[in-house]
């Protein structure tokens, strides 16, 4: 694996993708306080201080050598106002693995945004940190979640019954995943598509 960066902005055709600040939180509230965006989530709706405390552990973590966690603030190129996180921890340096999520405000649901940014940090987990394999852990109630995986070329590799305990309810976990042969023949396809096209 590469090593860590700081800072890292990534940049697609409408977005950029950049390091969490603190002063993101009344941003970063709209999404964290939705029940409607938290309900998948383990730690659940956020009030303002639980925002703050987030995007502190996040800068924290950004800093951190070596890197191991890669959270980043999703905007619109035009202003770079926060509209969600998208990131990458790679909990198994030794065996080039990361874990990925999508966060977006509810309002930014169903732009593409949500597969422009995974798109954007798939190459970068790939082809700037040389991972191996990359995975989304979702609840299979949400299908946003899995559509956007689907998406990007994630496949269903396993269903896990109950391993969640969330907001009082146990919960169900699928895990998808990407590995970097597979990405890297995705991207070359669809580049092959758009040109062609």
């Amino acid at each position: 694996m590469r090593d860590a960066m700081h800072p890292v902005r990534l940049e697609t055709e409408r977005l950029v993708l950049r390091e969490l600040r603190l002063d993101d939180w009344r941003d970063a509230q709209i999404a964290d306080a939705d029940p409607e965006v938290a309900r998948f989530q383990a730690y659940g709706v956020l009030d303002e201080a639980g925002t703050r405390r987030y995007l502190e552990r996040a800068v924290q973590a950004a800093r951190e050598t070596p890197r191991r966690t890669y959270d980043l603030a999703v905007c619109l190129a035009e202003d770079e106002r926060f509209l969600g996180r998208v990131g990458l921890a790679i909990e198994r340096p030794a065996h080039l693995e990361a874990t990925v999520w999508i966060n977006l405000r509810r309002d930014r649901w169903r732009s593409g945004l949500a597969t422009e940014a995974g798109q954007a940090l798939g190459d970068f987990a790939f082809d700037t940190l040389g991972l191996h394999r990359v995975y989304g852990d979702t609840d299979p109630r949400n299908t946003g979640s899995i559509a956007v995986l689907e998406k990007l070329g994630f496949r269903r590799e396993a269903h896990f019954r109950e391993n969640w305990l969330i907001n009082g309810e146990w919960c169900d976990s699928y895990i998808y995943a990407v590995l970097a042969p597979e990405w890297r023949a995705q991207r070359k396809r669809d580049a092959n598509v758009t040109t062609v096209g």
